[in-house]
């Protein structure tokens, strides 16, 4: 299986997960001409895509969705409150309604070889899921937009292969920022964003020998920047109560512009 953020950030999120017979994406809150461009550079084309998967509805993992299902006929997946919400929201435009599929998080179902398990996360959105991807042995989640995390969700990103993990903030430059109050107790709070340090807590708890690459997505392009993220999150893994060092696994940042180098596992 082949996984790669095609991008990330808090402008915008799409990430892909392939098989030589099945193509996926997770969220698209890039432009459908963005989308396109990407999957291209991965040897992929947008009619080749067997189905979208829709985390929540906030515009930047959900900006490219009504074109692409409209163009290409792509099946939309995601929880009930998260297409009403969209569909009231007009953000998609007219979309066939067949292509939307219902999923509920904790229930599994397939996409071809792949076997997809959407779990809960806290966010302020109307319905959230994260993904796990399941293919022949192989796993790997993207979990973003997550206020907190508990063992619920530790325990959904056990055993994975490869991972892409929310580290959104930097909780001094926020509380220094520019953002209103209003914006700063949001993203602060458990229905908000995931920072740095609670980022690389979170990686500490599910460390294993096998895994095999561990990405840092949705930075705030206000309240962050890479080599803080990347800073902050391998000192949390290396004096964090586990039996690794961050330098034992290859950690990288999923830029906002730029797809990430192909994970293949």
């Amino acid at each position: 299986m082949n996984f790669c953020s095609i991008a990330s950030g808090s402008s915008g999120n799409c990430i892909f997960a392939g098989t030589e017979h099945t193509s996926i994406l997770i969220d698209a809150g890039i432009s459908g001409k963005k989308v396109a461009e990407g999957l291209k550079e991965l040897d992929r084309k947008p009619e080749e895509l067997d189905a979208i998967l829709i985390t929540h509805e906030h515009s930047d993992h959900i900006k490219g969705l009504g074109v692409l299902a409209r163009k290409y006929g792509i099946p939309v997946y995601s929880a009930p409150g998260t297409i009403r919400a969209m569909l009231e929201s007009n953000a998609l435009g007219k979309v066939d309604a067949s292509l939307f599929h219902e999923i509920h998080a904790d229930e599994s179902f397939h996409i071809n070889e792949m076997e997809i398990q959407p779990f809960r996360v806290s966010h302020d959105a109307a319905e959230p899921v994260a993904y796990r991807v399941n293919c022949q042995e192989k796993s790997v989640a993207v979990a973003t937009d997550l206020g907190y995390y508990d063992e619920y969700t530790v325990e959904h990103l056990k055993g994975l292969d490869a991972v892409l993990i929310e580290s959104n903030h930097d909780i001094n430059m926020l509380q220094v920022g520019t953002y209103p109050y209003y914006l700063k107790q949001r993203i602060l709070g458990s229905r908000g964003h995931l920072s740095n340090e609670n980022a690389g807590r979170l990686i500490g708890e599910i460390l294993h020998d096998g895994l095999k690459a561990v990405m840092l997505g949705h930075l705030s392009k206000e309240n962050n920047y890479e080599a803080l993220a990347f800073a902050t999150v391998c000192a949390e893994i290396t004096m964090g109560d586990n039996p690794y060092r961050a330098e034992d696994f290859p950690i990288a940042i999923a830029r906002r512009d730029v797809p990430s180098q192909m994970i293949a596992v």
